[in-house]
């Protein structure tokens, strides 16, 4: 199964750019742009790796991000995560950027997105990679702040595909900014959003009903209502799941117990993802290999969860059938 894994084409739905930066990279970065860190070495980051919570993973998150200053940065980081790409067969990948952790620093929102976007440029001139950007916002900052960073979006917006909703879930409801996504649709970007994970399913019909998603980001807890899994099945909205983040922070048990293969048998268009691999131990393979060492997958269920990846992209009919196409002969 692991050479399967390693031969498969696959897209990326679920990564967060930030989430990608690797200890070593942080403390270059720090160092390069006299940044404090309060770590002394990698191993010591990596030990604080023990997360009992989203809040707990967040507040490290937040205080790694800050050694990205310069637009060099931003492209460092992307471009790091483009290898990482190559090296996995993830031919098209779909990134979330969260501009308000930066802007909140005095980071122009023009440097984050030109060095991530350049580095995006590179991948798919040299690596053959596609790629689209998903703006975030910050759910557990004010609806007034989110429509502050779409207003510094507009400029930019040849370079974004679409908008999500991340960040602190559980007091966060989606309804908090029906207001903001409604604007979002109108200034034409796709919409997705995490809901589900760690909030229950009401989040999810939120966002759904309220937000009109294309795409749920983890929506794991969807089976806690039957009547909400027959409307992703019927509807086929896409769940873009993150199984060793579901486990390493807690939302899951343990991989074991994961419902991600049962949602798949009855019929969810499910996707596997990494989310925040500095973080969480593995990028797209080494969640793909989690799942298969942990639950009964076949080889030809391995195949539909790569499919899907492309099935629950934005990429046009015609690339999606041409990498469907591609898994289907293996």
């Amino acid at each position: 199964m692991k050479d399967l894994i390693a031969k498969l084409p696959k897209a990326e739905l679920h990564l967060h750019i930030e989430g990608s930066l690797e200890p070593e990279l942080m403390f270059s970065l720090a160092q390069k742009n006299t940044i404090s860190l309060p770590y002394k070495t990698i191993e010591e980051v990596k030990h604080a790796y023990n997360f009992t919570s989203l809040q707990s993973f967040l507040d490290i998150y937040y205080a790694g991000a800050n050694v990205l200053i310069n637009e060099s940065d931003f492209f460092d980081l992307t471009w790091a995560y483009l290898l990482r790409c190559h090296a996995q067969n993830i031919c098209h990948t779909e990134i979330f950027f969260d501009p308000q952790t930066h802007t909140s620093r005095g980071i122009a929102f023009k440097t984050v997105i030109d060095g991530i976007t350049k580095a995006l440029q590179k991948g798919e001139q040299e690596l053959g990679i596609s790629s689209f950007l998903i703006m975030c916002f910050l759910r557990h900052l004010s609806e007034e702040n989110a429509f502050e960073t779409l207003k510094a979006s507009l400029p930019f917006k040849d370079k974004i595909i679409g908008v999500g909703l991340d960040s602190s879930e559980v007091g966060h409801p989606p309804s908090k900014f029906q207001r903001l996504f409604v604007e979002c649709k109108k200034v034409g970007y796709k919409i997705v959003a995490h809901a589900g994970e760690e909030g229950d399913s009401s989040y999810i019909w939120e966002a759904i009903n309220l937000l009109q998603v294309e795409r749920i980001d983890h929506g794991i807890r969807c089976d806690e209502d039957a009547s909400l899994v027959k409307l992703l099945i019927e509807k086929q909205i896409p769940l873009t799941v993150c199984p060793l983040s579901n486990v390493k922070l807690r939302a899951v048990k343990n991989m074991q117990e994961h419902n991600l293969l049962k949602l798949l048998r009855q019929g969810v268009l499910v996707t596997v993802n990494s989310d925040d691999p500095a973080y969480f131990g593995g990028y797209v393979n080494e969640n793909y290999e989690a799942i298969c060492d942990n639950l009964d997958l076949s080889k030809e269920e391995l195949k539909t969860l790569a499919s899907n990846s492309f099935k629950a992209s934005f990429l046009s009919d015609e690339r999606k059938k041409y990498f469907i196409n591609q898994i289907s002969q293996y």
